[in-house]
């Protein structure tokens, strides 16, 4: 019978969580490359946008708790990317911008500094 120490569990629960925060980065990456490519405001462009925006909210939401663990400085930075990505959201269901690689390319990098 194995034995875990709280510490071992809570380390296994934060890798878990950056797994899961992952993926729903790169799915959102995914949907917004995909409207991209349409080149048109489409089906697509919605559903990349609404799942971008919920993933965004969920994660300001996460970032607004006191209990997050990460810097402040770090949250803070984290919730105006986040801002921005939503507002560039807006613009692109607005038809006033089509910055589908702007917001891939921040997601992208948001994503892979989740080692």
């Amino acid at each position: 019978m194995y034995q875990f120490s709280y510490a071992e569990i809570m380390e296994d629960g934060v890798a878990d969580a950056k797994d899961r925060e992952r993926q729903a980065l790169t799915r959102s990456i995914e949907l917004l490359a995909a409207a991209r490519d349409e080149q048109t405001y489409s089906r697509a462009a919605i559903e990349a946008l609404f799942y971008t925006r919920r993933v965004w909210i969920r994660f300001i939401e996460d970032l607004k708790q006191p209990d997050n663990q990460l810097e402040a400085e770090l949250r803070a930075n984290l919730i105006s990317i986040a801002i921005w990505i939503l507002k560039e959201c807006d613009r692109i269901r607005k038809r006033q911008s089509s910055n589908y690689q702007g917001i891939i390319d921040v997601t992208t990098i948001i994503r892979d500094g989740l080692k």
